[in-house]
């Protein structure tokens, strides 16, 4: 940095001394050494003093990353404003130049001295807000390392307007006020200069505008292209569902607070899914989903439907002669083989009670042969857990017939459930069941909504008088 700056000075001085016209002067030589040597004295005193206010400005940066921890919110601020800082010491350099040759050569001419320090004040606007780009940019690293603690409340640095108009002044304004300074100069003293030393401004002026302006619109094309580039790409990913990314918020402005916004709303995604993850554990994918597109609200509806409930034989005894532990991966084996069994004839286990599980076929997705699906599915599960849990024995009960589905509860807690004459019956079947060497039983009523396929592997016996039923209930054995 203190090197383009010296090199910015000398450029400047030698466009001073020999390109631009210049008003004349009693003895040129004199005042052009006069400046030389003000000039070389100036470099010498204020690039130490520079040296050290940068270092100063620096240093707690410096301690919190060479301490490889995170940065206090302060710490993070003038993290931020370091280009910030270094646009100011620049800028005070080459104002105390300004101000110090317009002293200097006053007393030998005003109009030279005005001359002069404008084009320190224009040679200084340039490289200062070169600087403040370049430093934005090798601070970028930086930047991302504080950022990592969450961005500000309020930018902390020059936004996207304040940028591009940075960019238009250092690229466009400022050579195009030398080009008019130097224009209104050679009126106020028409033939006072050569055509040769007005061409060469006018050239160097303008070589200088195109380079300076193309310059400057690289960094802020660029400080604004791939901070979005990086936004885009995120966006993209998450569109194609991956939703573990976070990007590096490396901008403390509009553009990095947007980037901050971003991995906010991922994190939002992130805790979106586990949440509907997790309700899909406990109310089922299906009323999950159903939740999810049409919204909650208490109340059911009557639907057709077949109820299978499935319900361990001595549970407290065995809950008594074995370990806690032991009986939890017992209840585990036998939940996932049930969960298992109905998921794979298109149910859903509506809840689990203790050692027990409502299993429904028909809502809240309906289907074209639920009562079918709830015997095969009661089938396949008592053959499972015959030959998986030989010491875990269930009994299993089925019926069909019209039950209301829906939220019951209160407004603040509540969940779907099914209620009717046909959860009633297979729970008092299922009591039955785990007396019956079968261990399955179904209802008549379900039997006579089955397809002829199911409904053959099935043989009607005789009629039971269920707890809690006006009406005796016809069984069916498979």
């Amino acid at each position: 940095m203190l090197g383009a700056n010296a090199l910015s000075a000398i450029v400047v001085f030698v466009f001073l001394s020999w390109v631009i016209p210049v008003p004349a002067v009693a003895d040129p030589a004199r005042t052009t050494l006069l400046n030389l040597g003000v000039f070389a004295a100036y470099l010498a005193v204020v690039f130490p003093i520079a040296w050290v206010w940068s270092i100063r400005r620096v240093r707690p940066i410096r301690a919190w990353m060479t301490a490889g921890r995170s940065p206090t919110p302060d710490e993070r601020d003038l993290t931020l404003r370091a280009p910030l800082h270094q646009l100011k010491i620049l800028a005070a350099g080459w104002g105390g130049a300004a101000v110090l040759f317009f002293v200097v050569n006053v007393g030998i001419s005003a109009a030279l001295a005005t001359e002069v320090s404008v084009a320190i004040v224009l040679g200084g606007v340039v490289t200062a807000a070169l600087g403040y780009l370049l430093m934005e940019r090798i601070n970028r690293a930086n930047t991302a390392l504080a950022l990592a603690i969450g961005p500000p409340r309020r930018p902390a640095g020059p936004g996207v307007t304040a940028r591009l108009l940075l960019t238009w002044a250092i690229g466009t304004s400022v050579f195009l006020l030398a080009v008019a300074a130097l224009a209104i100069a050679v009126l106020v003293h028409p033939g006072g200069e050569s055509l040769q030393r007005v061409g060469a401004s006018v050239l160097v002026l303008s070589v200088g505008g195109l380079g300076v302006g193309l310059l400057t619109m690289s960094f802020a094309a660029r400080s604004v292209a791939e901070p979005l580039e990086s936004i885009r790409s995120a966006l993209a990913e998450v569109e194609r569902g991956h939703i573990e990314v976070e990007m590096p918020v490396e901008d403390g402005s509009e553009i990095g607070l947007l980037q901050a916004g971003v991995n906010r709303m991922v994190v939002g995604l992130r805790e979106r899914e586990r949440l509907r993850d997790l309700f899909g554990r406990q109310v089922g994918e299906d009323v999950a989903r159903r939740a999810f597109e049409r919204g909650v609200e208490l109340g059911g509806e009557i639907r057709e439907a077949a109820v299978l409930f499935v319900d361990v034989v001595g549970s407290t005894r065995f809950a008594a002669t074995h370990p806690p532990e032991e009986v939890v991966r017992a209840l585990n084996a036998f939940f996932g083989i049930v969960v298992a069994v109905v998921q794979k004839h298109r149910g859903s286990v509506n809840k689990f009670e203790g050692d027990a599980a409502l299993c429904v076929f028909g809502v809240p997705l309906a289907m074209d042969d639920a009562p079918s699906a709830a015997m095969a599915a009661g089938r396949e599960l008592r053959d499972r857990l015959a030959a998986e849990l030989s010491d875990l024995a269930a009994g299993i009960g089925i019926s069909a017939g019209s039950v209301v589905a829906g939220n019951i509860g209160a407004e603040e807690r509540f969940e779907y459930t099914v209620i009717g004459d046909a959860v009633n019956e297979a729970a008092r079947l299922t009591e039955l069941a785990k007396r019956h060497e079968g261990r399955l039983l179904a209802a008549e009523a379900v039997l006579a909504r089955a397809n002829s396929t199911e409904s053959a592997r099935w043989r009607l016996e005789g009629s039971v008088q269920l707890r809690g039923r006006a009406e005796a209930t016809r069984i069916a054995m498979a």
